[in-house]
């Protein structure tokens, strides 16, 4: 076969450019030929709306906007993708915090929005089938009648979805207590990147095989796109109780912490929040926190009522002995409003920048204060300000670092301390992420916390799933183990799309 290859120079670069744009426009009427032209955008609004996602990464480039409502028609997405030689990028809610579903390189976004039915509910059995596209907070609240609910309970769970916790093995606060998405997934339809259709996992109790469910929960669209997801669904306890815990210190409410796990009590959740997080909250929520405490815990216990007041004795022991003001939640309506302020916290930092960045490791326990201290110094370095609002039950560290990207200079700034933060976590003993995935911010830290006989292993088993290696390329792994450099990133992602 002949290959005609264009002249080099800037005339090359123009024939190359409309080569590739006529090629763009038959991968766009293909789209359209297989799901319909309601179901495909490749408008310029639209592909730059899917170009990002919640994080402060920007360059992501995407190509046709893809909306199925079924898995053939992400099967059909998929092919087209294919045979056009097209990176494909599956996304949801995009509420992701690493850039994770910012396509590179003008990939075909995948969007499962459509996906968002409620296929079953199996009771007796405590299961529940959904499509991707389902709002995590909506598949609770359909349950809440049948006394049940899905435990994982990201801050974001008014407007994350299904596809998108089991992609990033989202957390919240009461992961501490019930464990994050991978304890909740039972089994997972899957369309792989040739457009085969795979079951991973299953309902028996002991599924044979290897833990591919496992294997596909957290691999952040690098092996395939959920269409189908059965979930563990938990009955909700009899009782509850909700404690705020007030503190003259930062430290004294860390080591409180650590000496309530120490005592053997594993609460629902312990979310702690520091004087500048409290004050933010309070403007935007009124929760009732107090604003003269610098630091405060949320402490929720549940299960059985006799244990349930025997656990939140012992919580308010433990606070006393490191000088808390003890309040326990008078009525249902005031722990909601609790836990609301918790929620609404990253929102509640418009009030005060623009822009912020929210952070995500994990530390032990036992390092939380020297960690915290080191933060804090990071940010006073650097001229820079910061709230933290955290997982304390777990060690999961979210400090928010608010500031005004108009100002010259103060991005680098932030990122910079970023990645301080980062190393100091690491150094403690931490790890990259607790529940908000690397995407491609983290993705180049991941050599400090991995050798490159791991990363080469990691990159393996997602050449098993993906073997064109087209799913979510340059994500997660860094060079040289990624396939971040093949040719459909195109120029280290030029927008070839319009």
């Amino acid at each position: 076969m002949t290959v005609s290859r264009a002249p080099s120079g800037h005339h090359g670069a123009v024939a190359r450019r409309k080569f590739r744009k006529t090629n763009t426009d038959r991968c766009v009427a293909d789209l359209v030929a297989a799901i319909g032209a309601d179901r495909v955008r490749a408008d310029g609004a639209s592909r730059l709306l899917a170009s990002t996602d919640a994080s402060i990464f920007v360059g992501g480039h995407a190509g046709p906007v893809c909306f199925p409502e079924s898995t053939a028609q992400v099967q059909a997405c998929v092919r087209v993708a294919a045979a056009h030689r097209r990176p494909v990028v599956a996304r949801g809610a995009g509420s992701g915090l690493t850039g994770g579903a910012a396509p590179l390189g003008s990939a075909v976004v995948v969007s499962t929005t459509r996906m968002n039915q409620i296929l079953e509910v199996d009771v007796d059995n405590r299961v529940a089938w959904v499509e991707p596209g389902v709002i995590n907070l909506d598949l609770s609240n359909h349950l809440e009648d049948l006394g049940l609910h899905f435990a994982p309970d990201p801050s974001s769970q008014q407007v994350c979805t299904i596809g998108g916790n089991v992609a990033n093995n989202s957390g919240g606060p009461h992961c501490l207590a019930y464990g994050v998405t991978s304890a909740h997934v039972l089994a997972i339809e899957v369309v792989l990147s040739d457009g085969e259709v795979v079951m991973l996992g299953g309902l028996d109790a002991e599924p044979g095989g290897y833990d591919l469910r496992g294997a596909f929960v957290g691999s952040e669209g690098m092996l395939g796109i959920a269409t189908r997801v059965a979930v563990r669904l938990t009955r909700n306890p009899r009782s509850i109780r909700t404690l705020l815990l007030s503190f003259g210190d930062v430290e004294s409410a860390a080591e409180t912490v650590g000496a309530v796990i120490a005592s053997g009590l594993v609460p629902a959740a312990i979310e702690m929040m520091d004087k500048r997080c409290v004050a933010a909250v309070e403007d935007f929520v009124h929760a009732g926190y107090p604003r003269d405490a610098e630091a405060v815990l949320l402490v929720e216990v549940d299960g059985l009522p006799g244990g349930v007041e025997l656990q939140a004795q012992r919580v308010e022991e433990i606070a006393n002995r490191f000088g808390a003001d003890v309040r326990v939640a008078s009525d249902p309506e005031e722990r909601a409003l609790w836990w609301k302020g918790r929620k609404s916290a990253f929102g509640a930092i418009a009030r005060i920048k623009p822009d912020y960045y929210l952070h995500d490791t994990v530390v032990p326990r036992s390092k939380l204060v020297e960690v915290l201290r080191s933060i804090y110094e990071i940010i006073d370095r650097h001229g820079l300000l910061v709230l933290n609002v955290f997982h304390a039950g777990d060690g999961n560290l979210h400090p928010i670092i608010a500031y005004d990207s108009r100002e010259p200079g103060v991005s680098e700034k932030v990122r910079e301390a970023g990645r301080e933060i980062i190393e100091v976590s690491l150094a403690a003993g931490g790890v990259l992420s607790g529940e908000h995935g690397i995407g491609v911010e983290k993705r180049d830290f991941m050599p400090l916390m991995f050798s490159d006989s791991d990363l080469d292993h990691q990159a393996r088993l997602r050449a098993a799933f993906d073997e064109l290696c087209v799913m979510n390329p340059g994500k997660v792994l860094p060079s040289p183990h990624s396939c971040s450099d093949i040719a459909s990133l195109n120029d280290a992602g030029e927008d070839l799309w319009g």
